[in-house]
């Protein structure tokens, strides 16, 4: 089994980018029989999905999981729902800003991840990382992806892949320019994706139970 985990570069003027750092520290780890591999995605919108699908051909994944940046945000938050739209409140780094364009013309209006999303905040709060759903990827570049992401699936899928999406905070250093934004330690970060991963791969029908939510 292969499981790809792509993580973005820098963006809006930052040197780093969390999700490419703890997404790089899991090249090659193996997890009940997956191994996992690691990409680095442009954070552009179009080039973004073109290097994702380069990256589901070369693989061949039965697991997809995207991570980005929530600068902001206190918890790991996997998303529910990709919603079929781009609308850049910044620029991306090729300097392109779309505003009110459909990520896929003619595509449904949105898609659920295909994670176990609740089994992952479940099993990462019980190893004492705060976590919680969200049911808002944005519009950004992170939207961008998962729905070319859920797309591919829907209508090009590797046989039995499964994806989604997951935003974790900002890093300290990155943090620490702006009093009072939350953060998060790589170290925890890192056992955050392996938590995901291996949920992903364990659990095959998401649990039925509340949990807080980030909406």
């Amino acid at each position: 089994m292969k499981v790809l985990l792509t993580g973005f570069e820098p963006f809006d003027k930052e040197t780093l980018n969390p999700s490419w750092e703890a997404v790089r520290a899991l090249d090659g780890w193996r997890c009940e029989g997956a191994v996992v591999h690691a990409r680095r995605i442009s954070c552009v919108f179009g080039a973004a999905l073109a290097e994702l699908d380069a990256a589901i051909d070369e693989l061949q994944p039965q697991l997809v999981l995207g991570i980005g940046q929530a600068g902001g945000r206190s918890e790991i938050t996997p998303e529910r729902i990709a919603i079929n739209i781009d609308d850049g409140r910044i620029c991306d780094n090729a300097g392109c800003q779309p505003i009110d364009e459909a990520v896929v013309a003619g595509a449904p209006a949105a898609y659920f991840s295909s994670l176990p999303i609740k089994a992952i905040v479940r099993d990462l709060r019980a190893g004492g990382i705060p976590a919680a759903v969200s049911n808002t990827a944005g519009t950004f570049v992170c939207n961008h992806l998962f729905f070319g992401l859920m797309h591919r699936i829907a209508v090009r899928p590797v046989p039995g892949m499964r994806g989604g999406f997951i935003h974790i905070p900002f890093l300290p250093e990155q943090a620490a320019r702006f009093p009072g934004l939350p953060s998060m330690g790589l170290d925890t970060l890192i056992a955050a994706l392996r938590i995901a991963v291996a949920t992903s791969i364990a659990v095959r029908e998401d649990v039925r139970e509340t949990g807080g939510q980030l909406h």
